[in-house]
């Protein structure tokens, strides 16, 4: 049995034939510039801590005389993490900031990142049933929101995107999807 036509799929280029496919144009929009900064921030203090914690650990291995193994193991771990600090502070932020891209229409919102991995995710309109912003101090530094966009079984996040930007995106999907809005229901 030939179950092809009776499945409905979506292509991304492509025309509408024969009412199986439909067109969707790809994600456009970037994210913040400054998420490059806040990102560098956020991940140099991630492995400071945790630069600072191996360094203690490695005195206490030489103070109180631990197992010979341990500051061998110790100095690995700092090693891996300076490699890893070099990464995620000087080349991850860039990366992800010029490959994260995303679209809201009035069918779908897309979210799209990744080079060699590529992550497209397409939510249907009707699915979303709720839509909020979060901003936590490093995001507040530099003006920033992120948006998430919840439906029944799992939510996304469209990272740092500007203040004003991000109270439009949330009021156009809850226009869209027909969401309201848990401050206005409050008041």
């Amino acid at each position: 049995m030939n179950l092809k036509p009776f499945i409905p799929s979506i292509r991304i280029t492509g025309e509408v034939k024969d009412g199986m496919y439909i067109h969707i144009e790809e994600p456009t929009e970037t994210i913040s510039k400054d998420a490059v900064q806040m990102w560098r921030l956020t991940n140099t203090i991630g492995h400071a801590i945790t630069l600072i914690i191996i360094a203690v650990l490695l005195y206490c291995a030489d103070h109180f005389h631990w197992y010979g193994w341990v500051s061998p193991v110790l100095y690995t771990l700092g090693g891996l993490l300076i490699l890893s600090a070099l990464y995620s502070i000087l080349l991850e932020p860039v990366f992800v900031q010029r490959h994260w891209r995303y679209r809201i229409d009035e069918e779908f919102i897309q979210l799209k990142n990744g080079k060699w991995n590529t992550k497209h995710v397409v939510i249907p309109m009707e699915k979303v049933e709720y839509v909020r912003t979060e901003q936590g101090p490093f995001l507040r530094k530099y003006g920033l929101y992120d948006l998430e966009v919840g439906t029944t079984t799992s939510n996304h996040t469209i990272p740092a995107i500007p203040q004003a930007e991000a109270e439009r995106l949330k009021a156009v999907i809850a226009t869209y999807a027909k969401v309201r809005d848990e401050e206005e229901e409050a008041i």
